[in-house]
């Protein structure tokens, strides 16, 4: 065989692979050639054939071609760098791993850029000044017009005193309670650094210096935004002053600018705000109190502090129990005698508070609700406000204010006489609040006779008043929307009758009769004693009969009732936890101002603003965020909302609120009267305001906070809500409302089902199983006043035991109810069962 034609010899070990990538690199050789070469395969007869060899000799062939064929590299080798990372004489995952080198180098730069870092910073921070720190601003609230109400803060209450003024025992005290290693740190804590480090990496509030050098650097910041730059500054200060700084200068740095409450910054002005003396007589146990408060004024200082936590009473107890730790820590770290610690058991006695210039009246009332929600909306604390220089434009009007406070004061004064009866009308007490319909905006309250007076309780904001019947429009709201367990699942119908009758037995939602204490079926006590027989909702809330809402709230369910109150507004913690039939009967204790906004909801038509007393806040000339109006949220149907409008103007018009017919334009309303005369309320609202009162005895200096019985109040046998809480809000509402264009409620859409409670004589939505004995013509063009199944066929259209529509008959789909609801947004499956379609008749006489 010719040697031309003699099969090319394949190559060994390195496979048909190897070859193709032997074959791919010989067009390099020609590349300054010109000419165009193929690629050729290693199988034709222009193939390079390579030698015998294995695979990773064929690998190793192909990566250092380049090297050595001159493909782009200079030199041997790849060009050397700075940083070998990652590193080029190594393959594989193995050119990640950093070499002992670069770890090396790498820590011992970062620590020589912190260490920089910290060196300048530590230079270029200058000393804290306590002097300088004085200079606390004023806070200005302003009124709804934006113009000023009061200016109020700590622009004079300081005094800087020299260590040699400030008694050891104040010094014993701190350093005990609060920095046990002072006289041997360097200024800072480094767990506590850590610590704040830590909470700010999973990104919660940076946590403050635990020093007494740390706290003294925060304290001279008169700024407290929580933010690393502010915190590395802090900690640049401590550290300075740790090694350069006497211990007794910080020390009394910090005693003359820390915040112990009553608005007194620094240790002289807390001496004479607590105990009106100067520091330097001071007794160990009133040191042992001032740094007690240091723990936070807020909740420590005995005359109660801002938020449902910080009442007098839990600040007390608070502050008894911190006095007495810190006298025994005293002893603990050998800063006391035990002998001496034995002679202090008895708790300091302090001086009143002494009042804030221009708080007089409501202003003192007005500028608390406005810090509360400052506190509650942005998170400011209270130390903050204290040191001043925010500008707070609240929603409160002048003229509303002025309006509430004639109408309660001279309402009292007419009414009310201690002298000439002392045994009832001492400890009257009254709380307003007033809310525009529209926004949310709290536009007036009344608190008290004033913070001056020595009323220190908000009672537009207290808690502890139940509210007695007007919870009833929420229990019947709740039916509205949510039906009950007679009414298959669809929403009643105010015309759906109840039993009325004084001391009817109320049945839980299985059947069953509720049991009293004594394991006797439980009855329902009504205030008259009348016999209703069966009435309408309608009715019932008109004289506001209790028997029909109790077995009420146990047809629609606790939970409905309460998820209805709580869009509204009313807070879960007000609610009477216990689920009992005087749930219905307002043994809650929602406040004046939820009141008011929660039954403003019904007057906007089921839509619900959360209430706030701020429109804006500056700090420094600038907008502090957060304190946006409330945005709308749907509470309700509209249809449901409507109706109960319709149901209490009937209450004004006919029932027990008709003092408010006086108003002289559209209004609507429910009196409330709670057991034993304890309180007694009118909430109700027009198109634009919604307003509550509340009025109740209770005596303001006694320890123990306890409603005291109002009968004979005012020489009334049994007050009402429909007495002097109804006239006080007619007479504040008529001048509030002055000017103001009258206008009317909506229309109500015809809503629910006829569902009455079991045992009614009232036709029922059940089925009948029997046809009624009266003829009924069908079809009919009319629709039919008979919830019943329809008669014609002489027999029911489904099984007894079925659950069916209530009109599957002919006639009902020829004849459509004149029920359909006519809003978008009403409640699906919200059509009338029966003639009156949901409407509500205007009757009845006034009840109690």
């Amino acid at each position: 065989m010719s040697e031309h034609r003699r099969k090319p010899q394949q190559p060994q070990g390195g496979g048909r692979a190897a070859a193709r990538k032997a074959a791919q690199q010989r067009p390099a050789r020609g590349a300054g050639s010109g000419r165009d070469v193929p690629t050729a395969s290693s199988s034709g007869p222009y193939g390079q054939q390579p030698g015998p060899g294995s695979r990773s000799d064929a690998r190793r062939s192909a990566g250092r071609a380049p090297a050595g064929r001159g493909r782009g590299a200079t030199g041997a080798g790849r060009p050397k760098r700075f940083i070998n990372y990652p590193r080029g004489e190594k393959t594989g995952w193995k050119r990640f791993v950093p070499s002992w080198k670069l770890v090396c180098g790498t820590t011992l730069g970062f620590f020589a850029i912190i260490t920089a870092g910290a060196g300048i910073g530590i230079a270029m921070v200058n000393k804290p000044d306590a002097n300088k720190t004085a200079d606390a601003q004023n806070n200005v609230f302003y009124w709804s017009d934006d113009t000023q109400m009061v200016a109020t803060g700590g622009s004079v209450n300081r005094q800087i005193v020299p260590i040699g003024k400030i008694p050891r025992s104040m010094q014993n005290a701190v350093i005990a309670a609060e920095n046990e290693s002072f006289d041997s740190d360097k200024g800072v804590d480094p767990m506590g650094i850590a610590r704040a480090v830590w909470n700010m990496a999973k990104g919660g509030s940076t946590q403050g210096g635990s020093t007494i050098t740390q706290q003294y650097v925060k304290n001279t910041y008169l700024d407290s935004d929580q933010t690393l730059k502010r915190k590395v500054t802090e900690l640049f200060i401590s550290i300075k002053l740790g090694v350069s700084e006497e211990k007794n200068t910080i020390l009394a740095g910090y005693l003359n600018t820390a915040y112990y409450g009553r608005d007194a910054y620094g240790i002289q002005a807390a001496a004479r705000a607590y105990f009106g003396k100067d520091c330097d007589h001071l007794t160990p146990s009133e040191s042992a109190f001032l740094a007690a408060v240091l723990k936070g004024p807020n909740l420590y200082n005995p005359d109660g502090g801002i938020g449902s936590a910080a009442t007098p009473d839990a600040n007390k107890a608070r502050a008894e129990e911190r006095w007495a730790w810190v006298l025994d820590r005293e002893v603990k770290v050998g800063r006391m005698e035990q002998a001496e610690r034995d002679q202090f058991k008895k708790f300091p006695t302090l001086i009143d508070a002494p009042e804030a210039a221009g708080m007089s009246g409501q202003i003192g009332y007005l500028v608390e609700t406005a810090k509360l929600y400052m506190l509650k909306t942005n998170g400011i604390k209270v130390e903050d406000l204290a040191k001043g220089g925010y500008r707070i434009h609240t929603t409160f009007d002048k003229t509303k204010v002025d309006a509430l406070v004639k109408a309660v004061e001279g309402t009292r004064d007419g009414l009310i006489d201690e002298k000439k009866r002392p045994d009832t009308d001492t400890f009257v007490q009254f709380g307003a609040a007033s809310v525009d319909v529209k926004t949310g905006a709290l536009v007036a309250l009344y608190g008290g006779p004033g913070i001056d007076k020595k009323h220190f309780n908000n009672n537009a904001n207290t808690s502890g008043v139940q509210v007695g019947s007007t919870w009833k429009p929420f229990v019947l709201a709740a039916a509205m929307q949510y039906g009950t367990q007679n009414s298959k699942g669809k929403g009643i119908s105010a015309e759906s009758k109840y039993q009325a009758n004084d001391l009817t037995v109320i049945n839980n939602r299985a059947g069953q009769p509720l049991r009293d204490g004594s394991g006797k079926p439980f009855k329902q006590k009504n205030e008259n004693p009348a016999p209703y027989g069966y009435v309408t909702l309608n009715e019932a809330m008109e004289k506001s009969i209790n028997v029909p809402f109790a077995q009420l709230v146990f047809d629609v369910g606790h939970d409905k009732v309460k998820q209805v109150a709580e869009s509204t507004g009313i807070l879960k913690e007000s609610f009477d936890p216990n689920d009992n039939a005087s749930f219905a009967l307002g043994t809650s204790t929602p406040s004046a101002i939820r009141m008011a906004d929660s039954y403003a909801t019904f007057a906007a038509s089921g839509t619900h603003h959360d209430p706030y007393s701020v429109r804006s806040v500056q700090k420094n000339g600038k907008d502090v965020p957060g304190f946006e109006a409330p945005k709308a949220e749907r509470a309700m149907d509209n249809s449901v909302a409507d109706n109960i409008t319709k149901v209490l103007q009937n209450v004004v018009e006919n029932g027990t609120g008709t003092k408010a017919k006086k108003l002289g334009r559209p209004a609507a309303g429910k009196t409330g009267t709670t057991d034993k005369n304890m309180s007694a309320w009118f909430v109700g609202y027009t198109p634009e305001l919604s307003t509550s009162v509340a009025l109740f005895r209770s005596d303001p200096s006694a320890a123990k906070k306890e409603l005291i019985s109002m009968r004979g109040v005012a020489g009334i046998p049994s007050l009402h809500g429909g007495d002097i809480p109804a006239e006080i809000w007619t007479k504040y509402m008529k001048e509030a409302l002055n000017g103001v264009p009258e206008s009317k409620f909506p229309e109500p859409d015809e809503l629910g089902v006829v569902a009455d409670a079991s045992g009614a004589p009232s036709p029922s939505p059940s089925p009948s199983p029997s046809p009624s004995p009266s003829p009924s013509p069908s079809p009919s063009n009319s629709p039919s006043p008979s919830p019943s199944p329809s008669r014609s066929g002489g027999k029911p259209t489904c099984k007894p035991w079925a659950i069916c529509d209530p009109d599957p008959s002919p006639s009902a789909s020829r004849s459509p109810s004149p029920s359909a609801s006519k809003s978008g947004g009403g409640r699906p499956g919200g059509v009338t069962n029966g003639g009156n379609g949901g409407g509500f008749p205007i009757g009845g006489s006034t009840g109690g």
